[in-house]
């Protein structure tokens, strides 16, 4: 991991650690979880969890997604917890490809907006919640989330992604 840059505005800065902490790789795994997943092991489940690989990617990919709609949209619509934001059957042969490459284009979406957007002006349509507070919803809820990607690999023997 190579040092954050020196001399940056205090904006900067802060925008430059949002968008490392929504991107991980430092104390936390970040996309390298999803890295090399064998296709035919994706809806594997063990013994005692209760979640497969596939469960946790598309959970992260529909949460992701949900909080930048929320960030967003003024027309925001609540969704329906938990029957929303877990996936109701297993993966099939192209899901989890489509799946990671969305939270991917989201998570660059998220990142985008933490460089850009004003971080703590209050959410016209939504008082008291802020760009600032789903960047650090969004960050949190995947770094928790690809931990258990992570265990659940070990378990499954498929960690670390390249063997090594």
């Amino acid at each position: 991991m190579s040092p954050p840059p020196s001399g940056l505005s205090p904006d900067a800065r802060l925008r430059h650690e949002l968008v490392a902490l929504l991107r991980g790789g430092q104390a936390h795994t970040g996309l390298r979880a999803l890295a090399d997943v064998p296709p035919d092991r994706v809806n594997d489940r063990v013994a005692g969890l209760p979640h497969s690989l596939w469960d946790l990617l598309d959970h992260l990919r529909f949460t992701q997604a949900d909080i930048l709609e929320y960030a967003t949209d003024p027309g925001y619509r609540d969704k329906t917890w938990p029957a929303d934001y877990w996936p109701d059957g297993d993966a099939g042969p192209d899901d989890w490809d489509a799946a990671r490459d969305a939270f991917r284009t989201d998570l660059d979406a998220l990142a985008a907006l933490a460089e850009t957007a004003d971080l703590t002006a209050e959410l016209a349509w939504a008082p008291g919640y802020t760009v600032l507070r789903q960047v650090l919803l969004a960050a949190d809820h995947n770094a928790h989330h690809l931990g258990q990607v992570v265990a659940l690999r070990r378990q499954l023997g498929l960690w670390p992604p390249d063997g090594g």
